[in-house]
């Protein structure tokens, strides 16, 4: 494990490579290492159950791992056999697999309240192509989306509404607005205000709180009445809140739906699915004007689509969701008696579903704060612990939420002191971390 003076040389000289070779210097801005604070941003090696080593040689606790996607952990061996037995028949071909149809059937039984479903690589894909369908199927212009959520897509329909819209015309945003989470009073005059025309309304059907009573069930009949899209996000609350995702568990049937992230267990695999009727205008088999609804050349490829499989297996067969929720409650309750027992229990602050947890660090006034966050990180990644978030996988063990929570307990004493100074800049060691939507570079 790391120690508290912990340095990542190897670390440090592998983000300067990445950095002059890939703008950002990795793949998906929330890697980025000025999400870390500065210097101690662990380039990883290898993973392996919920422990990821660095290119230093330090082994690491780790949440949230691949950005929620590996939700059984690194390398999980029923879903490595069964991708290994895939890739040796071949991946990818010039007509449709067996394993798609499987893929399907498989992906329907688990998720029953969808009719047909679509597989792409990535979220995006699938939230871009359901904005698409429901523009079709309306005939109506504006996108109306969840305010209160932080991502959608990589598109520009998104992208456009966030710090970082640089390169999108005016013209496009103006077509996508927003509504407040959990207010239908808003929603429905936003609806009226552009009557006849919002082709959908799109939101992660919850979050870092429960949907309040009746919501979910209002916004579908809203959706009924003014004649729009209901689309449910589902790339984490699928498989997280239950296996059929937040629609299964709250009971509220949208008209379609995106998954991906736990489905693939880190393999790249994302799912469109809903109503055959709207679905069904993607495909051959209607009358009508044709959508180019999704179409990837490497959406079907036969090894993801295999460990899509296997990790609905494993969830169904070992009750995967039922253990995140454990792991996850007995993981906030260790975390919050550390902090309270530093005395900085009202700032350091778990918050969401137990098998979704994040936390949020306040300065002296209440008020979230990036310094703060950069002191506790930097005090995590010494005691062994890389937790951008405190998401759980079902790999984690009681001995290793034991040592989260000592390491928490830590990095909460010194915390106490930056409250007690007013200033927690002599324990961040360097500038502090920064959000992902930001303006400037």
């Amino acid at each position: 494990m790391p120690s508290e003076d912990f340095q990542l040389p190897r670390s440090r000289a592998a983000n300067e490579r990445l950095h002059a070779l890939i703008p950002g210097g990795a793949h998906t801005y929330a890697k980025g290492d000025d999400q870390y604070p500065e210097n101690v941003a662990p380039v990883i090696s290898h993973g392996r159950g919920a422990h990821v080593w660095d290119v230093d040689g330090n082994r690491y606790i780790e949440y949230g791992s691949g950005l929620r996607s590996v939700s059984l952990g690194h390398a999980h061996p029923r879903v490595t056999e069964a991708v290994r037995r895939e890739i040796d028949r071949g991946s990818n071909f010039v007509r449709p697999s067996l394993v798609e149809a499987e893929a399907a059937e498989r992906f329907l039984a688990t998720v029953p309240t969808a009719e047909m479903v679509k597989f792409a690589k990535n979220g995006s894909d699938a939230t871009t192509a359901a904005v698409r369908l429901a523009r079709a199927v309306t005939g109506r212009r504006r996108v109306a989306l969840c305010a209160d959520h932080p991502f959608f897509s990589t598109d520009d329909w998104f992208i456009g509404t966030t710090p970082m819209s640089a390169g999108i015309p005016a013209s496009t945003n103006e077509l996508t607005v927003a509504f407040p989470y959990g207010d239908l009073a808003a929603t429905e005059e936003l609806l009226t205000r552009h009557q006849d025309d919002i082709a959908c309304l799109i939101l992660e059907p919850a979050t870092h709180s429960e949907p309040p009573p009746g919501y979910l069930a209002g916004l579908r009949e809203l959706a009924d009445r003014y004649g729009c899209v209901l689309i449910f996000d589902e790339m984490i609350t699928g498989f997280r809140w239950s296996e059929a995702g937040a629609q299964g568990l709250y009971g509220v049937v949208p008209d379609l739906s995106t998954f991906g992230k736990a489905l693939g267990n880190g393999f790249a695999v994302s799912a469109l699915a809903g109503r055959r009727e709207l679905m069904e205008r993607g495909g051959l088999r209607h009358s009508g004007e044709r959508v180019f609804l999704l179409s990837t050349t490497h959406g079907a490829e036969t090894h993801s689509l295999a460990a899509a499989m296997a990790v609905q297996t494993v969830y169904a067969e070992e009750g995967v969701t039922a253990r995140l929720h454990s792991l996850g409650e007995r993981l906030a309750a260790g975390v919050r008696d550390a902090a309270a027992g530093m005395g900085v229990g009202e700032h350091v602050v778990v918050r969401g579903r137990a098998s979704n947890l994040v936390f949020a660090t306040l300065d002296e006034n209440g008020q979230p704060s990036q310094e703060y966050r950069t002191l506790f990180l930097r005090r995590l990644l010494a005691g062994g612990v890389l937790a951008p978030s405190f998401v759980v996988s079902s790999a984690l063990t009681d001995a290793d939420i034991d040592h989260t929570v000592d390491a928490v307990a830590q990095a909460c004493a010194v915390y106490r002191k930056a409250l007690d100074a007013a200033d927690p800049t002599p324990w961040t060691g360097g500038r502090p971390v920064k959000p992902v939507f930001r303006r400037l570079a």
